[in-house]
């Protein structure tokens, strides 16, 4: 059975921690598979702006884009979401993220080697 930490801790009259909790609850004879934390898997995206899209000059289903990803250093990138725009905001996953799901990682420009299919969109809506 699987209980989630927020779960456990209106149960449990506790401030610990999910590893404190299982190491505790197997102590005492309880069983516990494992511990897993589905957004760990999505630490690596983040929150960006789209400042500017322009057309790829050398894809028709491509923009170039702008982004703001709050590291205080626009960001160029290439994206295949045909609604990107000026004012977006979305989630932005850099070079060397993994895309749960998906099962790829995204590459810089220049390593691409995944088709036009499966790069899917750097900014997806969230507006």
């Amino acid at each position: 059975m699987k209980f989630s930490l927020s779960w456990l801790k209106e149960h449990l009259d506790t401030e610990a921690n999910a590893a404190t909790i299982a190491d505790t609850l197997t102590r005492i004879g309880l069983e516990v598979e494992g511990v897993d934390n589905p957004a760990e898997v999505l630490r690596p995206f983040t929150v960006a702006r789209v400042l500017t899209a322009q057309p790829h000059p050398q894809a028709d289903k491509l923009q170039v884009l702008t982004v703001e990803t709050g590291s205080g250093q626009a960001l160029q990138v290439v994206c295949g979401a045909p609604n990107a725009r000026a004012g977006m905001v979305g989630v932005f996953g850099g070079p060397g993220t993994y895309v749960p799901g998906s099962d790829f990682t995204l590459q810089s420009g220049d390593e691409i080697k995944i088709s036009i299919d499966h790069i899917g969109t750097l900014i997806n809506t969230v507006q």
